[in-house]
């Protein structure tokens, strides 16, 4: 595409014998008769070059300089200053006030074509600059959200689910109904533990117990979907597709409670009574982002978590319960010892509870 050149002068003698010159080499020409002229013409036209007289009406050349200066759109058009003053004093003058360069009149034609070559050439090398700018910029942004997007995902995913999203498409986290494996766990007498030891006490125990729990969850690709206390609610087989989800939860389940025997001996000595309850239920349940902009979580929604939580409430320490449904499906890979009927709040039928002792 040709370059646009403005030329700027008051005399039409002058606008005709710089555009003669200029026409040769097929620069697309525009002319502006004032200092007013030329702004509205920088506007119009958004020339490559202007090629400016110092001294004219209405506005001097210096003072459209600096005009051209104050404005984002148009500070880097670069300007040739086209003036019969040649003081030192006056070059100076002009260069200060935003001038690219300084032509004295009368001009050399060679002299001046060579310098509006130059100024093409340093105008396509900052516009390639700018662009470099422009792209770079976009791909920090881009970078800083793919970041940013990452660390929400990583508070409740492991790190390889994550990366597997960002891969895939965030769409995953929309709000659909798939079959799940819910766990809930907390720890038995936590309560009046909380009650009667320091705040400091309470805060290292969750901290030890919160980081055993989150390596677990990550080794077997759960889900974390909340803290809540000493409580912990995990579920399996989103956002990610697991064949073996609830397979997956009970051998967590497992390690989960032989990690909280360890944790035990520690506290213990401490004179802290706590041990570790876990109710765990497959089904369909409902999943998406909860929140608004800016905060949000990812969860569940029906009746599946509500009876992870409840068997989890009715789990004493160190047992793992079910419900007979989930237990058909694990039954052969998992040693479980059955429990009366338990009536549990907010479900109106009894259940029929297992607790899950061991892989077979």
């Amino acid at each position: 595409m040709p370059n646009k050149i403005l030329i700027v002068d008051d005399e039409p003698f002058n606008l005709d014998l710089l555009e003669q010159e200029l026409m040769e080499y097929e620069y697309v020409i525009e002319r502006a008769v004032d200092g007013v002229d030329a702004l509205e013409k920088t506007e119009s036209f958004s020339p490559d070059l202007i090629l400016l007289d110092y001294m004219m009406p209405k506005m001097s050349g210096l003072e459209v300089v600096k005009q051209l200066r104050k404005n984002e759109k148009h500070k880097g058009i670069p300007v040739i200053l086209l003036t019969a003053k040649a003081t030192l004093e006056d070059k100076i003058a002009g260069l200060d006030a935003g001038a690219d360069d300084y032509v004295t009149k009368p001009f050399d034609s060679f002299e001046l074509l060579a310098r509006v070559r130059a100024m093409l050439r340093i105008k396509e090398l900052h516009d390639q600059l700018d662009e470099w700018n422009r792209t770079l910029a976009e791909k920090v942004k881009q970078q800083v959200d793919e970041l940013q997007r990452m660390n929400r995902l990583k508070r409740y995913l492991a790190p390889q689910i994550a990366e597997t999203i960002l891969a895939d498409d965030e769409n995953l986290l929309k709000t659909h109904r798939r079959e799940i494996t819910a766990v809930f766990l907390d720890l038995r007498g936590f309560t009046p533990f909380s009650d009667s030891a320091e705040p400091e006490e309470v805060m290292e125990v969750l901290h030890s117990y919160h980081a055993e729990m989150g390596k677990l969850i990550f080794k077997f690709e759960g889900t974390l979907e909340r803290f809540v206390g000493d409580g912990i609610v995990i579920i399996f087989n989103d956002p990610i597709r697991y064949d073996d989800h609830c397979q997956k939860a009970v051998h967590m389940a497992l390690e989960m409670r032989d990690r909280v025997k360890e944790l035990r001996v520690a506290w213990s000595k401490q004179g802290y009574d706590l041990d570790l309850g876990v109710g765990l239920a497959a089904g369909y349940a409902t999943l998406g982002t909860i929140g608004f902009e800016g905060r949000m979580d990812y969860g569940t929604v029906g009746n599946l978590p509500n009876l992870a939580a409840r068997l989890c409430a009715e789990a004493k320490g160190g047992q793992i319960l079910t419900d007979q449904k989930t237990m058909s499906k694990i039954e052969d890979l998992f040693e479980s010892e059955s429990l009366a009927e338990l009536q549990l709040k907010g479900i109106s039928r009894p259940v029929v509870a297992y607790n899950i002792v061991k892989a077979k």
